[in-house]
C-alpha cells in the first residue's frame, strides 16, 4: 500500500503551519487523491512533470489564508492517484474530462479558478477550451498556449530544447534509466531552480512519489500520448478561443521552453488580462518566487468577486 502524505504541510511563505484535508474522489474512469484547504470560492491547482501535488506547497496555505477553497489533485497516474496502465488513457481528453469533474465534485458547480504549471498548464489551456463552462478563470505558469506549442514544435530551436520527449518514447528503457541511481535524471532539473527553491526533504517526497507501483510509466505515458497523436489537442479542440479571463505567468530563465512561447495569438485568449514576464526566475517560477507568483494569483482570483 502506497504510504499516504503528512497532514500538515509547512509552506515556504509562511511560519505556521497549513492544515490539509486529503481526500480521494472517484471519477468516471479515475481516482484522483488531492489536497484541500480554506473555504471560499474554488480554486485548482494542476501539477506539471514530474511533481504531483506537492508542487503547490508554497502557494496552497497563502492562498487559502486569502479566502479560497484550494484543491490540489495528483494528476492521473502520479502518487497516490490512480494509475491507468494504457498509453491512450493520458489523452488529452481523458485529462481535461478530469479536470472537469473533479471541480463538479469538489463543489464547483459555477466552475472555478483554475492554475496549472507545465503539464498541468497545458491540461488547464485544454480544460478551458473544451469545457468553458468549467473554467471562471485560468491561469497558467510556463507553459504555452496549445497552438504556439504547436509552432515551437516545428522550429529547430525548440526541438533542441524538447529533446527529452523523443527520450521518453522508449517505454522500458527510459524507464531504467530515469529511475537509475535513485532517480538521479529526473531530479537533475530542480537544479535548474534558484538555489533554495528546493531542499533535500523536497527532493525526497519526489522520489517517494516517483516510486509508487506504476507512477513512472504513467508519468511518461503523458508524452506518449502526447506524440502519438501530435497536435490532437489542438485538433480535437477545434482551437476555440479561451472564453475566460486569463492571467499567464512566466520565468524567464526556462532552459526547457523558449520565452517567445509565452503570449497566446490574440484570437486565441482574447481575454487576457496579463502576462508577467519575471527575469530572475527559472520554470520552477512558483517555487523560486512564491510570494510574487501567490499575490498574482490572489490578486488575480479577487478581480472575479468585483
Amino acid at each position: 500500500m502506497p504510504r499516504l502524505a503528512p497532514k500538515f504541510v509547512r509552506t515556504m511563505t509562511e511560519d505556521t503551519t497549513t492544515e490539509l484535508r486529503h481526500g480521494y474522489a472517484e471519477l468516471d474512469s479515475v481516482r484522483l487523491h488531492y489536497v484541500e484547504a480554506g473555504q471560499g470560492p474554488l480554486v485548482v491547482l494542476l501539477h506539471g512533470f514530474p511533481e504531483f501535488w506537492y508542487g503547490w506547497r508554497a502557494q496552497i496555505g497563502p492562498l487559502a489564508t486569502a479566502g479560497f477553497r484550494v484543491v490540489a489533485p495528483d494528476m492521473r497516474g502520479y502518487n497516490l492517484s490512480g494509475k491507468p496502465t494504457r498509453v491512450q488513457s493520458y489523452r488529452i481528453g481523458s485529462l481535461t474530462a478530469d479536470v472537469r469533474d473533479l471541480i463538479a465534485e469538489r463543489g464547483g458547480a459555477d466552475g472555478a479558478m483554475l492554475v496549472g504549471h507545465d503539464w498541468g498548464g497545458a491540461v488547464a489551456w485544454a480544460t478551458a477550451i473544451r469545457h468553458p463552462e468549467a473554467v471562471n478563470r485560468l491561469a497558467i505558469l510556463n507553459v504555452p498556449h496549445p497552438r504556439r506549442m504547436l509552432e515551437g514544435l516545428r522550429t529547430a530551436r525548440q526541438l533542441r530544447r524538447s529533446w527529452y520527449m523523443l527520450f521518453v518514447q522508449l517505454p522500458g528503457v527510459s524507464e531504467r534509466l530515469l529511475r537509475a541511481r535513485r532517480f538521479r535524471a529526473l531530479r537533475r532539473p530542480f537544479s535548474d531552480a534558484r538555489p533554495g527553491s528546493y531542499d533535500e526533504a523536497d527532493i525526497d517526497r519526489y522520489v517517494e512519489a516517483w516510486s509508487q507501483p506504476g507512477a513512472l510509466t504513467a508519468m511518461l505515458n503523458y508524452y506518449r500520448a502526447m506524440l502519438r497523436r501530435p497536435g490532437g489537442t489542438a485538433r480535437a479542440s477545434g482551437m476555440r478561443p479561451v472564453a475566460a479571463p486569463t492571467l499567464i505567468v512566466w520565468g524567464e530563465r526556462d532552459r526547457h521552453l523558449g520565452g517567445e512561447l509565452a503570449e497566446p495569438h490574440p484570437a486565441d485568449a482574447p481575454n487576457l488580462e496579463r502576462v508577467v514576464r519575471i527575469p530572475n526566475a527559472s520554470h520552477w517560477v512558483a517555487q523560486d518566487e512564491p510570494e510574487l507568483v501567490n499575490r498574482l494569483l490572489a490578486e488575480f482570483f479577487v478581480a472575479d468577486r468585483r
